[in-house]
């Protein structure tokens, strides 16, 4: 069950623009951006219910066309909750992404995916 508003994705662990290299040499390298227009991680309906919170912070590989190779993915942070955990871990598959670019070419990247679980109410100010 999705449910809306209650998660987050945001790209870690690469500056986007960032040069790379030295003085002489510098590259200029874009992440990779997701271009899915949901998050595809489900919140798990109990935790849900029980307004249980967490950031997973997962380590990705993504190939030079923008796709996840799964062999790859691991859990970089657990949440706490091995069932938030494995929730963000089951959403891997359906992430789209846009590749990484060095110089305006597209390359092959790992990075850092945070996955936040947030329950609206909970993250709402002046919220229980």
């Amino acid at each position: 069950m999705r449910l809306a508003g209650a998660l987050g994705l945001a790209l870690a662990g690469c500056g986007s623009g960032a040069p790379i290299g030295n003085a002489a040499s510098v590259s200029r390298f874009d992440a990779p951006v997701m271009i899915n227009p949901e998050s595809p991680v489900s919140y798990p309906e109990d935790l849900f219910a029980q307004r249980v919170e967490g950031t997973v912070l997962l380590r990705l590989f993504v190939d030079a066309r923008g796709t996840v190779l799964p062999e790859s993915t691991r859990l970089a942070e657990s949440s706490g909750f091995p069932a938030l955990d494995s929730a963000a871990m089951a959403g891997v598959s359906q992430m789209r992404f846009a590749p990484a670019r060095r110089d305006g070419e597209p390359v092959a990247a790992a990075f850092l995916q945070p996955v936040q679980f947030r329950h609206p109410e909970r993250s709402r100010p002046g919220g229980p």
